[in-house]
């Protein structure tokens, strides 16, 4: 391989957009790039996605548990064409999209508000400390969160 700058670039783009295209197939629900075979490749997108089911499941616990069984299929079908944010942020954003689409179990509302009033997320940028009170409603409890502490008080 030539390392001169003034070579043409390779079929298919660029090295670095090549790996662009081969990150987007794994993890964002691109389409498999030039040269990779599709089952290997579907393979290791479940393998990536099911890992990333796991890491949103250690930080949305009470999310996880009041999906119960219809937990992998909520995380899969709502990450499958969404780049991971971590495992916070993922949860956080399937959380508010569960709960706008009215399918939001207690429990994991309940999470979602303490969530809510612990921290500032706007979907976007990372999760930051809430430094004034806040307070949300949900289904029969509320989060409140004063003086850096959270309480959820169900009535």
């Amino acid at each position: 391989m030539s390392t001169d700058a003034h070579e043409p670039p390779a079929p298919g783009g660029t090295l670095a957009e090549r790996q662009a295209r081969l990150v987007a197939a794994l993890v964002a629900g691109g389409a498999p790039p030039p040269g990779f075979a599709p089952a290997p490749l579907a393979a290791a997108r479940a393998a990536l996605l099911r890992k990333r089911a796991g890491e949103v499941a250690r930080h949305w616990p009470l999310l996880t548990a009041a999906l119960g069984p219809h937990w992998p299929s909520a995380f899969l079908t709502w990450a499958a064409d969404r780049p991971t944010g971590g495992g916070l942020r993922d949860g956080w954003d399937l959380a508010r999209a569960l709960r706008d689409r009215a399918e939001l179990p207690p429990l994991g509302a309940e999470e979602l508000a303490v969530r809510e009033v612990s921290l500032r997320y706007d979907g976007r940028r990372a999760p930051r400390p809430r430094r004034s009170p806040a307070l949300a409603h949900v289904d029969g409890a509320v989060a409140i969160q004063l003086a850096g502490r959270t309480y959820l008080l169900r009535r």
